[in-house]
């Protein structure tokens, strides 16, 4: 008979809890068969003893198993990917119709805006319709028909770990490298993947600023997904500025509309290629990591991503005619001001954390759960590291709802993107880790 105390306490000891005791837990957490005390107790416990990498197998594969596991038979390989968050980011919304275009499928479930960084579902219902709560039967029905749908998790794919999130966000037990990892893939794994991509972001916007942590926590993912049946390939990638030169929910959509069509930002296009190239590679859908960019980049390039986007868009609730005419439907801030640098210089630094909370405060994230997002605000057109400007230039451009809030906004920019020498601009792609 198994007993939430004696696990904790074995845990507290020391004691990695076995396989059947972990997924007995992880049931109790979905039934409520184990009290919000017990698992804030469970949570601190494994913080601070940690649970080997056993042990965070075993968790993530039980959180997995605690609810619905999808199966797929679609004739070709199911894949995703997966960020750390970071600030600028909007690659899902290029990379999964890029996917579906080269033939495989994409079924991808996404979160919510976190602290200083946007939710890639947020940006999403800033096209009008765009249901992102979908049933299992539209979700598949989706899939099928336009290669790719982005939805939120259901109330019955890993309900551990929806219960423990929620009581780690409020014991300070959210930095554990294992409950990180097995948060992230037992979602992930649920949705029946044949492959999975990370994009591990490293630097002042993300929540990894060093390599050594963003290394140690690719590896964990890699090595946990592997084991759990998962071919998996992670990409260190750099955060120290915004990824692309918008942040804001309906901004971002525009930018990735922008690389859709064939333009936009070229680091945006770049790392979807990258991340793209190496799960096609690793699906065994390209010969290399570099065949497979090509391939994704050849889908951007011809309008193919772009049709994917739209038949997916229709098919979740939004306009038909969205991909023609996208910026007729996004939703446009009525105070719009560009931040003029105040001396001459170069743009030495970029603190993307700070300028993600700056566009929280402007009510495009959320400071308290119950708080409702505004799509339209946020910044566009961000300098770019390395730029010189002279005084009067625009640093960005800010889009609020009231001129006090673009006030503190410009403020906030002045402060977060620092003017001096020349930067070191390194790659964007630091590192790989794959599952070997």
């Amino acid at each position: 008979m198994m007993d939430a105390r004696a696990i904790i306490a074995g845990l507290r000891r020391g004691d990695v809890p076995d396989a059947s005791a972990l997924r007995w837990f992880a049931r109790g957490l979905a039934d409520g068969a184990v009290s919000d005390a017990q698992a804030g107790a469970f949570a601190m416990a494994v913080c601070l003893r940690g649970l080997g990498d056993a042990g965070r197998v075993a968790l993530t594969q039980a959180m997995r198993d605690s609810g619905e596991v999808l199966r797929w038979d679609l004739g070709a390989p199911v894949l995703d990917k997966h960020s750390t968050g970071g600030v600028g980011d909007c690659v899902s919304l290029v990379l999964a119709p890029a996917l579906a275009a080269c033939g495989v499928y994409v079924p991808m479930i996404s979160g919510r805006g976190l602290g200083h960084t946007g939710g890639t579902l947020d940006k999403l219902e800033s096209i009008p319709g765009f249901a992102c709560d979908l049933d299992t039967a539209r979700f598949r029905a989706v899939v099928a028909e336009a290669g790719c749908a982005i939805v939120a998790a259901s109330p019955r794919i890993a309900p551990a770990d929806r219960r423990l999130y929620a009581v780690r966000d409020v014991t300070g037990t959210v930095e554990s490298l294992d409950l990180i990892t097995a948060s992230i893939l037992s979602k992930k794994l649920a949705a029946g993947l044949d492959g999975l991509v990370l994009d591990v972001k490293v630097g002042a916007g993300a929540f990894m600023k060093t390599e050594e942590d963003a290394r140690a926590l690719a590896r964990a993912l890699v090595g946990t997904a592997q084991a759990a049946g998962c071919p998996t390939t992670a990409l260190i990638t750099d955060m120290d500025q915004p990824l692309a030169p918008a942040l804001g929910n309906a901004l971002e959509v525009d930018a990735a509309m922008a690389v859709l069509a064939g333009g936009g930002s070229a680091r945006l296009t770049e790392l979807s290629a990258a991340l793209g190239g190496a799960l096609l590679a690793s699906a065994g859908e390209a010969e290399s990591a570099e065949a497979g960019a090509a391939r994704i980049a050849e889908a951007l390039a011809s309008g193919a991503a772009a049709e994917r986007f739209g038949r997916m868009v229709a098919g979740q609730g939004g306009p038909r005619a969205f991909v023609e005419d996208w910026r007729r439907f996004l939703p446009e801030a009525p105070v719009i001001r560009e931040v003029a640098a105040e001396r001459d210089g170069t743009v030495a630094a970029i603190d993307g954390e700070a300028l993600g909370l700056a566009v929280v405060r402007l009510g495009g994230g959320r400071q308290v759960e119950s708080d409702r997002v505004n799509p339209a605000v946020g910044l566009s057109d961000l300098v770019r590291l390395g730029t010189s400007v002279r005084r009067g230039q625009p640093l960005a451009r800010i889009h609020a709802a009231r001129e006090h809030e673009a006030d503190a906004a410009a403020a906030a920019v002045r402060a977060a993107v620092r003017l001096g020498e020349s930067p070191r601009v390194g790659p964007l792609v630091r590192d790989r880790v794959v599952s070997g």
